[in-house]
């Protein structure tokens, strides 16, 4: 057994990669470290980077139609189409809500107007992640040019929204702690020009912490007996490794300490 593949491995995260014979190999194997999975270890559970193309990507079934997948295809279809609907019935609703001039008068009506925004934008990326998913899964979509720009822009914006949806939320609630402490000494005015101002830096705060994600994400062809898989996996260095789960944690915690 060949430890590296003579030089052309291509299995993923550091794992090792083996063939039947080292002058001429009729088949190889990835070993997956530790964490990783997949026939060439290209999926990840360390830390946030469990996805949803190694959660359901290897149950969707090529060439075969919507209503014959495997069970836990269909019933995952059915939540997303039910969280999809309910999803966005309660952004529309907020939308409308929000942007009501009365409710605008004051920084908090901005941080939950730009709270419904970022939750319908993210009920819409979802849902077509995961249809593109299983479009792509099922060689219905095979376009490369259009799995590329899907795989280095939905992840990304995701994570943006889902950011931006969780400090505007903690600005809802430090905006409220502020009205009740001044009281009648509350500036709607200047609460208002803040609340624009504080959204203009999340946004580029978000952005520029996120943004590194895109250029690290690249498809990778994957042959097995069911035939060729495309994935949109994401490649990081050991450093940029441990400032991709700083950053996640410090998003999803952050917000919650104010």
């Amino acid at each position: 057994m060949n430890y590296d593949c003579l030089g052309q491995s291509s299995c993923e995260g550091g794992s090792q990669c083996f063939q039947d014979d080292h002058i001429c190999p009729s088949r190889s194997v990835c070993i997956c470290s530790p964490c990783f999975y997949g026939t060439r270890c290209q999926f990840s559970v360390n830390g946030f980077g469990l996805s949803l193309d190694g959660i359901l990507g290897y149950h969707i079934q090529a060439h075969i139609d919507l209503f014959h997948q495997p069970s836990i295809v269909l019933f995952s279809l059915s939540v997303v189409i039910v969280s999809m609907i309910v999803g966005l019935i309660n952004g529309i609703l907020s939308l409308i809500t929000f942007q009501n001039r009365q409710v605008c008068e004051v920084g908090c009506g901005f941080y939950l107007l730009g709270s419904s925004i970022t939750t319908l934008l993210t009920t819409v990326m979802f849902g077509l992640k995961f249809w593109i998913l299983v479009l792509a899964q099922m060689t219905v979509i095979s376009n490369r040019l259009f799995l590329q720009i899907q795989c280095i822009s939905f992840d990304f914006l995701l994570r943006v929204c889902l950011n931006m949806d969780q400090w505007l939320n903690a600005c809802v609630a430090i905006e409220s702690t502020i009205t009740l402490l001044k009281d009648l000494n509350f500036n709607k005015e200047k609460s208002k020009r803040n609340a624009k101002i504080v959204i203009i830096i999340l946004s580029i705060c978000i952005v520029s912490t996120n943004i590194y994600d895109s250029f690290h994400r690249h498809l990778i062809d994957e042959e097995n007996e069911d035939g060729k898989r495309t994935w949109c996996i994401a490649t990081y260095p050991s450093r940029l490794q441990t400032y991709n789960s700083f950053i996640h944690t410090f998003h999803f915690f952050a917000p919650f300490m104010n």
